[in-house]
């Protein structure tokens, strides 16, 4: 399967927007939360990852050298797995920005805690 529309798995900069949003706003009103709420420069190449209400819409923001790139995918029966709005933003990678386009919950994706020991000889 193809999948050239998607994030670039090297992304380095990609924010995934945890709350709603009306998804009749068009790249400019994506761009001015990016901008207003969260206090991004929208032209400075990150990605930014929106849902709506139900959780079965997803679109991307993404500025491309001269103008807006928006992705958007809209699930025919399931949801999206959107973390819980803790926060208003949450940083991914690329992998994981397209595991979730895939369908897994991200929130569960979850490596072993880093542990760090001091030698006491």
């Amino acid at each position: 399967m193809n999948r050239a529309f998607r994030p670039d798995h090297t992304m380095p900069k990609i924010y995934l927007y945890r709350e709603p949003v009306d998804f009749r706003k068009s790249f400019r009103g994506l761009a001015a939360i990016v901008e207003q709420e969260l206090g991004h420069n929208p032209f400075e190449g990150g990605l930014y990852a929106f849902t709506n209400r139900q959780h079965n819409k997803i679109k991307c923001l993404y500025w491309e050298d001269n103008g807006f790139v928006l992705y958007y995918k809209s699930l025919a029966e399931e949801k999206f797995h959107w973390p819980r709005p803790e926060d208003e933003l949450m940083a991914l990678s690329g992998l994981q920005i397209n595991w979730l386009l895939d369908g897994y919950d991200i929130s569960q994706m979850k490596g072993h805690k880093k542990l760090q020991y001091e030698a006491s000889f």
